[in-house]
């Protein structure tokens, strides 16, 4: 009788242990040059890390990382608050990078010149051609604002907008809101 009495006490605190945790620490974690993510509604800001670097790291692990460490095919240039990563192959401007403010990171960002690194649905995202394509991978943006030079797509809950120029493409990483 005790083992049972147990037994459902244990079962009663296993659920509501799952029925306490929030819907969104279930987010997948999506590293960007690794990760096939392709469902968009999984995907949150706060997991997505850039070659190990996610938002609310420390600037000093940052450094560490991006700038420090050797990555394949990247040459990292630190500038005041930002850490640019750019391509080796072709260093005409950042292809992805951070912003660190107040000692942690709170901006991550990659562009069309990262396609070839990314993976998952980001890399679709980054060789779309209109606003319509990047719409049909994500889904309908929260609000955005379109016009003949381009487009912003904000997707402000999942913390990333989408800003598309042509065949310039950049993504902001930034927390929820």
């Amino acid at each position: 009788m005790r083992t049972k009495k147990n037994g459902v006490r244990m079962a009663i605190i296993l659920l509501a242990s799952v029925l306490a945790t929030p819907g969104s620490a279930h987010a997948e974690p999506y590293e960007l040059s690794k990760d096939d993510v392709m469902e968009p509604k999984v995907i949150s800001s706060v997991e997505i890390s850039l070659f190990g670097v996610k938002l609310g790291d420390s600037e000093s692990k940052a450094v560490e990382t991006l700038v420090n460490e050797k990555i394949s095919g990247v040459k990292a240039e630190q500038e005041a608050t930002f850490i640019f990563l750019l391509d080796q192959r072709k260093p005409t401007g950042p292809m992805a990078g951070v912003r660190i403010q107040d000692g942690k990171v709170d901006l991550l960002f990659i562009n069309n010149r990262f396609a070839y690194k990314t993976r998952g649905i980001f890399r679709n995202v980054l060789n779309s051609e209109s606003a319509e394509d990047i719409r049909k991978l994500l889904g309908q943006e929260e609000y955005g604002d379109e016009n003949v030079m381009g487009a912003v797509l904000a997707y402000d809950k999942q913390g990333f907008q989408v800003n598309y120029l042509g065949k310039d493409v950049n993504i902001e990483f930034a927390q929820p809101r």
